[in-house]
This record gives C-alpha cells, structure tokens and sequence, in this order.
C-alpha cells in the first residue's frame, strides 16, 4: 500500500486501514455488503439517528482492537506482526455473517443458523480466495490459537466487539445512560496466565461497562417498540415462505426468492457452497424492495403488513413481569380475531406472544481482575460490588403485540 488509507469516523475521529491484506478485506464484496445492513435493524422506528450500519461498526472495532494490542505491547505482552494482524482480521469480520435487518432475521430467513457460524464459512471462503492468509485469522475466530487471550478480545463478555457497539450505539441513538469509558477499560487491560484481566483499579468502570449494557438492552435493543416491529417483520417473512410453498409470490430479487423456498440448514452450506454466494446476495435493501411490491400484493395479510411497516403503523404490544396464562392469551386471540375479522388460520401473522431475557453478567464467562496482589478474581466477588452480583440474575418480561385494526386498499 503506497500510503496508509485513513477513514473518518464519527465516533473515534480518524481510523487507519494499517495493511495492504486488510485493505483488500474492507474492500471486497463481501464486506461491502455490511454498509447495506443496518446495525440495529428496526430500532429506527423508535430512534430516528440509529440508522448506522455493521460496516461502521466492523470499522469502529477494528479501531479500539488496533488500540488494545498497541496498549498490551506497552505493557510487555509480545505479540507478532502476523498475531497483530490476525487479531485486527479477526474482529474487522467478527460479524460478516450477519444477514439482513442483522439479529431481527437471524432465524427466519435460514433455520438455526447463528451469524457467528456464517461468519466462520464466509471468512474461511475469503481464505480460499486470499490464498490461505487467513489462516491465523481462523484459529484465532474459532479459539484454536494457542495464545487464547486474542479469541477472548474477539468474543467474551468484555470483548472490543461489545465495547465498540455499546459507544457506536449510544452515539446514534442519542441514549447517554449506555455511555462507557472503553479507553479507560482498554487502558486497564493485561494478559495474566494467557487470559485478559482487568487491573484493580479498572473494576469501577467494568460496573459502569456491565450497568450500561444492561440499560441498554431494555432501552434500546429490547425497547418493546422495536421488539414488536421486529415481530412483524417476521410474521411478514413467515407468510411470504407459506405463499412461496404454494407459488403465489413474486416480484423479489432472485436471492430472497431461493431463500424463501428453501429450508436452509447448518450442513446445507457445507454441501452446497453456492448457498453461501446467495446469502452474500441479500441484504436490508431486498427486503424494503419486496415490502414495497407486497404492499399491492393480492394477499391481505401480506399487503397489509407491508403497509403497516411502509406507514409505521405498529402492533400493539404489551408487556408483564410475569407470564401471561394460557386462558388470557386465548381470550386475547379471540379479541383479535373479532376485531380484525380474519379466519383463525390467519392468526399467527396478526398475532405473537413470547418472553425476553437480558442480564448483566454471567458468571459462568467470567471477568478476571487483578487485584494489587497479583491475584486473579472474578469481577463478582469483588466484596464492594454487590450491583453485579445482582445483574448476574437474567430478567424476564413477557409480551403479547397484536394488530390494532387491518389497513383497507385504498
């Protein structure tokens, strides 16, 4: 690379691409793609600024992971010139398999298959095509590096992807209360025993860290708003996979179209790599083109949800700290069905019920600090920190959304 390309970013300010292999990665296709899929699918609904994208944040963690390993060299961690790189590759594509409308869709459109699986065969197919330089790249993604503190940077639960996320996220939501002090916690960072610790010094901000995420989950990511759109959303796929089955559909990209009609699993993609190329097809863009057609489709239910989605019109949602029973949910069924006036088959897409969970802190991925002594605890034992002892505890609440009225052709 005869100069270094140098990218500017509304949260860190200038990010530098620091190598010719990496550049060739964010330039190619494949990760191209990621500037068409939005970081917080439809979080916008409910705040309008959230309409970043993976390809900002994929940027962004590559950033704070440069600063990370600059920071643990500092402090007489070696690491190679190829470890260094590896790592940088490693977040940089940490969530390439990610398809559109990101975690709203994860298990719609395909069955079961998690992103971090589809990041693993979409970077060992970048590998195969980059010659096997990422090779080190993949034993560090799928923790079979020796050295197992660069699998913890990728993916724990204090990991650079989540403290990347957290600030990218409050910054274009606008929600303060999910604000973190990410370079105090890099800065904090050491290597003990081949693990990442955090100095004792730095456990305050690892409860901010850890309260934050929290907060951020029922503000944001699990906001009811959102959670009911991004029900929708499913609901509008699952029918659009029942008139597929039947050939009633069409209109769509050719991508979306293969997806609807095939049940997609985990070894699909082993035997068929041509499944993966089409995956790599689709992003939020199908779907909004599909959304806009199926608004004049012929099928109520399709049109009508199309429409809601196009005019924000919403289902109701309601939330319970306790389960719903099974006698309330049935009377809000019927309900449903009377006021809508659709066949009871029709139910399910005009109708959901579900439960979220969020927690703070599992122990059983623990945080390490270093206390002055040199001996290693977990966060939780901390004895000034009962606040994460009790985020340890996961959180239910319990929903029922439901349409509020059909919206006639006009």
């Amino acid at each position: 690379m005869k100069s270094q390309k140098i990218l500017n970013d509304p949260v860190y300010g200038f990010i530098t691409i620091p190598s010719e292999l990496i550049f060739e990665i964010i330039d190619h296709p494949y990760f191209q793609r990621l500037r068409r899929i939005k970081q917080l699918g439809l979080t916008d609904f409910v705040y309008p600024g959230a309409l970043h994208t993976r390809f900002h944040h994929a940027l962004g963690a590559m950033h704070l992971m440069h600063v990370t390993l600059d920071h643990l060299r500092t402090k007489g961690i070696e690491i190679s010139d190829e470890e260094f790189e590896a790592t940088l590759i490693a977040i940089l594509l940490h969530d390439i398999g990610h398809g559109p409308f990101s975690h709203a869709l994860e298990y719609s459109l395909l069955r079961s298959i998690p992103h971090e699986k589809l990041s693993i065969l979409i970077i060992e197919m970048l590998n195969r095509e980059l010659g096997g330089r990422l090779d080190l790249t993949l034993k560090i993604f799928k923790n079979q590096y020796e050295r197992k503190f660069f699998h913890q940077l990728v993916s724990s639960q204090l990991d650079i992807d989540r403290l990347d996320y957290l600030q990218r996220d409050c910054f274009f939501t606008g929600v303060s209360e999910g604000t973190i002090g990410a370079d105090r916690i890099i800065k904090m960072m050491d290597v003990k025993n081949d693990k990442i610790v955090i100095e004792e010094k730095g456990i305050y901000s690892i409860e901010n860290f850890l309260s934050a995420r929290r907060l951020m989950y029922w503000q944001v990511y699990l906001h009811k708003t959102t959670v009911c759109a991004e029900k929708m959303l499913i609901n509008l796929i699952q029918r659009a996979k029942d008139l597929k089955a039947e050939d009633k559909i069409s209109g769509i990209t050719d991508e979306f179209d293969y997806l609807l009609g095939h049940k997609i699993t985990e070894s699909d993609f082993q035997t068929n790599p041509e499944l993966l190329r089409i995956f790599l097809e689709l992003d939020d863009l199908d779907i909004w083109g599909a959304i806009k057609l199926w608004k004049n489709s012929p099928d109520y239910v399709l049109a009508n949800i199309s429409r809601m989605f196009l005019t924000r019109n919403l289902f109701k949602i309601q939330l319970s700290n306790i389960p719903f029973e099974k006698e309330e949910i049935g009377i809000l069924e019927e309900k449903t069905i009377k006021k809508l006036k659709i066949p009871k088959e029709h139910l399910p897409y005009f109708f959901s019920a579900g439960t979220l969970s969020n927690y703070g802190y599992l122990a059983k991925d623990r945080i390490s600090i270093l206390t002055k002594k040199g001996k290693v605890v977990d966060v939780a034992d901390a004895a000034d920190l009962p606040n994460i002892q009790i985020m340890s505890k996961i959180v239910e609440k319990h929903y029922v959304c439901k349409a509020k009225t059909l919206i006639l052709k006009p």
